[in-house]
């Protein structure tokens, strides 16, 4: 007679008669087991006393992580409609001190977050909000996302020791990974923007590293992420969209270590292409409210004179070089000046972006899987494996060979419960 190694506190599942792909690859396995503990087997028989789930003709998958949002609560519960059962905010409240009510919380998806990136007083994003427009409290601490508690730090430095001195106060209040701006605002439209200097980017860039957290960069264009390699940055959470690569800032990137998160839906609207084509799929339409189908059907559109072709093109050359990318899309709030993006929904349309780039479906799954989580730390999650995270995608059809099959969702488990119908 056998016993459980722990007690649990849900039945066990069984997902029998599916196609499994780990988060790396496909598997030979068709069977996977799980409770609200996490992964239990992968290949053996489904117990008797599971509930069992025949997945027959679908594909099981790793929940998907959004390496790049702004969020808040309505936000995380859209996303997990759409499978995405984590997302990582590069610009918010939702940092280690201020989401336990997200943590416990199965009807959303799960998040992390940067806190406030480091900017100069009036630098990137202030441009973004039209004259005159007041948009509240931030992205995750509006419509009840955020408890009462204290303000967010806003971080805004104009010299190395300012940057040195935020980076501890950052990691105090929670802040899981480190964030600064390096944007001149020449791609939004408003040139002459305020922009950290090199040397202040190196300062904060090296400070963080020394309090052992991973480091991003806001860079749209060749020579903000110029900056950002030569400061030693761990990742890009844009990929430039000012012209064409060379193979001189492929090699750079390349040989620097760091991954990218190129946000080509994020491109593509800055370049005025909306997302239509995304909101006239019925298996998006049904899960989007008129605000954010509104939203999705508009676009950024500051800088039209871009070429979503060299965007591409440069996703291929960084992959083809060996650089590891991640999916992430910078959607935020349901406006239409913020427009072309939506919550879950544009995670599925990075993906289609990056295999018509010329990654192949597996890559580009990686990309939204087990390639973010282990760049971000993430170890109990992105893969399917026993003992992780039972945070799992189960879509009708094969997106190991047909990308746009991740959007026939048949069910979402976060932590091992099922997503109930919305």
């Amino acid at each position: 007679m056998t016993t459980d190694p722990a007690p649990r506190t849900a039945p066990r599942t069984a997902i029998i008669n599916a196609r499994v792909f780990d988060g790396d690859r496909p598997l030979e396995a068709t069977t996977v087991v799980f409770d609200d503990t996490g992964i239990l087997t992968v290949g053996a028989n489904a117990p008797a006393d599971a509930q069992v789930v025949d997945a027959a003709g679908a594909t099981l998958l790793p929940g998907l992580i959004d390496a790049h949002v702004h969020t808040n609560a309505e936000s995380l519960a859209l996303a997990l409609r759409f499978g995405v059962t984590t997302e990582l905010e590069m610009q918010g409240t939702h940092t280690a001190d201020n989401r336990a009510h997200i943590t416990d919380n199965d009807a959303v998806a799960d998040v992390r977050s940067s806190g406030f990136g480091i900017t100069p007083p009036g630098g990137h994003p202030s441009e973004l909000f039209p004259e005159g427009f007041r948009p509240g409290p931030p992205p995750g601490a509006n419509r009840g996302s955020r408890p009462s508690g204290p303000a967010p730090l806003m971080p805004f430095s104009t010299t190395p020791e300012q940057a040195v001195a935020f980076i501890p106060q950052l990691v105090e209040r929670g802040s899981d990974y480190i964030k600064f701006m390096v944007d001149d605002g020449s791609v939004e439209g408003h040139p002459g923007l305020p922009v950290l200097d090199q040397a202040t980017l190196n300062a904060g860039v090296a400070e963080a590293g020394r309090y052992g957290k991973l480091t991003v960069a806001h860079a749209l264009t060749v020579e903000a992420t110029r900056m950002a390699i030569e400061a030693g940055i761990d990742g890009l959470a844009h990929l430039f969209m000012d012209g064409p690569h060379t193979d001189e800032i492929i090699t750079l990137i390349r040989d620097s270590g760091a991954f990218v998160v190129p946000c080509v839906v994020l491109n593509a609207s800055m370049m005025g292409i909306t997302g239509d084509q995304l909101a006239d799929d019925p298996r998006v339409a049904d899960r989007l409210g008129e605000d954010w189908m509104k939203t999705l059907r508009s676009s950024f559109n500051h800088y039209p004179q871009g070429r979503i072709t060299d965007v591409l093109a440069s996703v291929r050359a960084l992959s083809d070089a060996g650089v590891d990318i991640l999916a992430g899309t910078d959607v935020s709030m349901p406006l239409p000046f913020l427009g072309g993006l939506a919550h879950g929904a544009s995670v599925h349309h990075e993906l289609q972006y990056l295999v018509r780039a010329g990654l192949t479906p597996a890559q580009a799954l990686r990309a939204a899987t087990s390639t973010t989580a282990r760049r971000f730390g993430l170890t109990d999650r992105g893969r399917i494996a026993v003992g992780l995270r039972a945070d799992l995608l189960l879509v009708d059809g094969d997106p190991t060979t047909t990308i746009s099959d991740t959007l026939n969702t048949r069910a979402v488990w976060r932590r091992g419960t099922r997503l109930t119908a919305a």
